[in-house]
């Protein structure tokens, strides 16, 4: 039984770490997740190519270039689909667009109404009011006395 004990003992420091490490294998697992965030451009549209819209956002002083594809949706302010021909330049919209590696991708492009501002400036009316004020200054007219005195003397 003394030599039987030492070699269950032996056995068993053998076989548990076997156990632990092939546990350890089978738990590995590796989570990907592909998520991908689309923004909001606000601008006017500076230029149309085959392949991609380029948007001077209200925010941004440099022009931003979008690529598009056939997937790319166009559409007005209520919904309703538009022809990318009505897409020129000049013309504001809202473009929603995801990265994809460096490029910006124009999922939706929508295509608001143009609208003109007419800022009224008020009439400024200039007066120029001179006034003349004139004076009358009494006349002084010099006169001159001359006394004679004589005195006698005896």
């Amino acid at each position: 039984m003394k030599k039987v004990m030492p070699f269950v003992f032996a056995l068993a420091v053998l076989v548990v770490p076997c156990g632990v490490f092939a546990q350890q294998g089978q738990m590995t697992t590796v989570h990907t997740s592909n998520t991908s965030t689309t923004t909001e451009t606000v601008g006017t549209v500076s230029e149309v190519s085959p392949d991609n819209i380029v948007i001077q956002s209200e925010t941004s002083t440099t022009p931003t270039h979008y690529s598009y594809t056939e997937s790319t949706t166009y559409v007005d302010e209520t919904g309703a689909p538009v022809s990318i021909e009505t897409v020129t330049s000049g013309l504001p919209v809202t473009v929603y667009y995801t990265l994809e590696g460096d490029r910006m991708i124009a999922n939706k492009v929508v295509v608001r109404k143009t609208t003109t501002k007419t800022i009224e400036t008020p009439a400024v009316e200039e007066r120029t009011e001179t006034t003349t004020k004139t004076i009358e200054t009494p006349t002084v007219q010099e006169r001159t006395e001359t006394t004679t005195k004589t005195t006698e003397t005896k």
